[in-house]
């Protein structure tokens, strides 16, 4: 049973938020594409914030959801552009945990391009170890123990281990 223990990158989800839709939008849909090499969506806002023109349900950025392999290969190059080190306050009490990047031109094999302009992006990973389907599944979903939920610092231990990360307090 030490498989089930094995901790694991469920998802890396990548966010670029705009605030507008229209010319903007589209481009930072490119740059997400090209640094993902997958196709984005769009996220529509929930409510209307008048002072910033913005309606409820108009598209307002695009986002990325990277599983598997091609998530791993993101996840290394992210961590390259942040010299592998994450500040401690990053990790959430569950393990998972977030950071930005300023400018996808630090990407390798990404150029600046000045009809696009500069993007920067939100990076979040989630970690877990198998058998979470028990808690999701339509039939018959059981709660799952708190022994087996990824607590913060086994989420550092994990990070430090498979991504040689240094974690600044």
């Amino acid at each position: 049973m030490a498989g089930m223990r094995e901790i694991r990158i469920e998802k890396v989800v990548v966010n670029v938020g705009v605030g507008e839709a229209g010319e903007k939008l589209v481009k930072a849909q490119k740059v997400l594409e090209l640094v993902t090499k997958q196709k984005s969506v769009q996220t529509l806002s929930h409510r209307a914030v008048r002072d910033w023109g913005v309606r409820r349900n108009m598209p307002i950025g695009t986002r990325v959801t990277l599983r598997g392999s091609p998530a791993e290969t993101f996840l290394k190059s992210a961590l390259d552009i942040r010299s592998n080190r994450l500040p401690a306050y990053s990790f959430d009490p569950r393990g998972n945990f977030s950071f930005g990047i300023q400018d996808y031109t630090d990407f390798p094999g990404m150029k600046y391009d000045p009809e696009i302009g500069v993007f920067g992006m939100d990076v979040s990973v989630s970690l877990q170890r198998p058998g979470w389907r028990v808690s999701r599944r339509a039939y018959r979903p059981g709660p799952v123990p708190r022994r087996h939920r990824v607590s913060r610092a086994e989420g550092i231990q994990f990070m430090k281990d498979h991504f040689k990360v240094e974690v600044v307090e």
